[in-house]
């Protein structure tokens, strides 16, 4: 049987200590994804200037390369699947180790903020991850937080504000802080 990489255990939610050898391969590459990041934030506002650092920063990634606009913060690019259309407003931030997929036009609002990572109440340099699935034609207002092992259906609406701690059914408006239904589409 082949033995798991560092990001397949963390995309499989297994418990991984942050001060263990095994865990160095994720250390370099978060500190390559945050130099990324900080080279496309302090580039000018300009996407033909920028699209290619994005094809750049998710090269490891699957899938279609979204349009984001800085500044942003991601701390695992090769975490993410995207479908096609994702649009990522600014202020994006995304705690990813544990996986992120977002499907086909996926909408997010800005100050949107998506964490898969949570650390052992016991023993804080364990990481616990759970992946975040947002399924197509969703859309995230402004200041979203989705928190790890959510779910957010096919053409849900997360109303601005919203702290997301629970899987979102398809076609549901969700808002409040945690997220609770206000509507079905």
């Amino acid at each position: 049987m082949k033995e798991k990489n560092i990001f397949d255990l963390l995309k499989a939610g297994k418990a991984v200590n942050m001060l263990d050898e095994s865990y160095l391969p994720a250390v370099h590459h978060m500190d390559m994804t945050r130099k990324r990041c900080f080279h496309i934030n302090h580039t000018e506002p300009d996407m033909e200037k920028i699209a290619p650092m994005l094809a750049e920063l998710f090269e490891e990634a699957k899938g279609e390369i979204p349009t984001m606009i800085p500044p942003f913060e991601v701390d695992f690019a090769k975490q993410f699947t995207f479908g096609n259309q994702v649009f990522l407003n600014h202020n994006f931030t995304a705690m990813s180790a544990g996986g992120i997929q977002i499907d086909d036009n996926v909408q997010v609002g800005p100050n949107c903020t998506i964490v898969t990572t949570n650390h052992d109440f016991g023993a804080r340099y364990t990481l616990c991850c759970k992946s975040v699935h947002i399924k197509k034609n969703a859309w995230l207002g402004a200041c979203v937080t989705v928190m790890p092992g959510v779910t957010i259906g096919e053409n849900a609406v997360i109303a601005g504000g919203a702290v997301v701690t629970k899987d979102v059914p398809d076609n549901t408006v969700v808002g409040g802080n945690p997220a609770k239904t206000l509507k079905q589409l």
